[in-house]
Formats: structure tokens, sequence, C-alpha cells
């Protein structure tokens, strides 16, 4: 079965420390995964990687880097049992950056709508994610760090489930008018 891309916008920072601790302790198995914004959410490509990847650095590089801020922890539930936190400020950039992306080798008819977020784990169960959500809305509430994040290199990745390999590292730039 071919492997699936997707890029994604990793949080380094204390937030993504946050996130990545409480996903170890409440679905250790999924603790080797990198804090991160999905931009274009895993799918097929047509075509060839250096098509793709020449594609994004075009793309990429006439965008402005910009923040984000992270509002309430949700859950996809009962669609899925997914517990998130949803990017509240500047999400809007988040979608713009997705459809100017969502083209060529990475066009892609997604079966849910495009919402940015910064997954805390996807469970196995409705009732387990009930229970992660609980747990994820004290703790956020007791996070004292930044909420905000920039947003100034989005990563390329290759993988399936929960084995992912980083391609490249973009750069979002400016191009000078």
């Amino acid at each position: 079965m071919p492997p699936l891309y997707a890029l994604v916008a990793y949080i380094h920072d204390g937030l993504g420390q946050f996130v990545e601790d409480l996903r170890a302790e409440v679905h250790p198995a999924h603790a080797h995964l990198a804090a991160h914004v999905s931009i274009l959410p895993p799918r097929p490509m047509i075509g060839s990687e250096p098509q793709a990847l020449e594609m994004l650095r075009r793309r990429c590089s006439m965008v402005e880097p910009f923040d984000i801020e992270f509002g309430e922890v949700e859950s996809f539930i009962p669609t899925t049992p997914t517990v998130f936190i949803r990017v509240a400020h500047k999400g809007y950039r988040m979608r713009e950056l997705h459809d100017a992306l969502n083209t060529e080798n990475l066009e892609f008819a997604e079966p849910l709508v495009y919402m940015p977020h910064l997954t805390i784990a996807k469970l196995a169960s409705m009732e387990r994610a009930r229970e992660v959500f609980d747990l994820s809305v004290e703790r956020w509430h007791n996070f004292k760090g930044p909420r905000r994040t920039r947003i100034d290199t989005v990563t390329f990745v290759r993988g399936r489930d929960c084995q992912w390999t980083d391609i490249e590292e973009l750069s979002l730039a400016a191009v000078p008018r």
C-alpha cells in the first residue's frame, strides 16, 4: 500500500511540550508523536515527491509567517474519539494556507471539513475520549504558559497511521513586494 503524505507545523515551544507530556500520560502508544497542527491532513499523492516539494517550496515562499493562538479543549466526539485544542485566533490563516497548498500533486477531497487544531490524542473508544477530554480540560485550565505560537516553518511528511518520517522542512517567507 502506498504511503500517505501530510504537511504539518510542529509546535516546539512550551505549549508543544505540554501536549506531548499530556499525550504520553493519556495515550502512551502515541507518545512518540511530536505536537503539531496539520495543514494538509494525510492524503495520497499524485505524481512524485520532488514535484510535490517543488510546489510546496514555491507556494510557501509566498506566505508570510504568522502567529496563531489556541483556544479551548474540544473533541470530535461522536465523529471520532479525538481530543484536541482548537486554534482560536488566526485559524483563518491556517485555512488559507491549507487551501493554497491543497493543489497539484497534493490535491485531495478530504472527507471532513478542515479545522485547524492541535491533537492531544486520538483514542480507541468514545468512552476513553470522554475521560481524556475531562482531564485535558482540567490540565489546559492550569497551563500557565503562552497559548500563542509562531508558524514560520512547515514540514512535509510521509507515513501511515502513527509512523511518520520528515521529508523536508520549508520556511514561510514573504516575497518582497
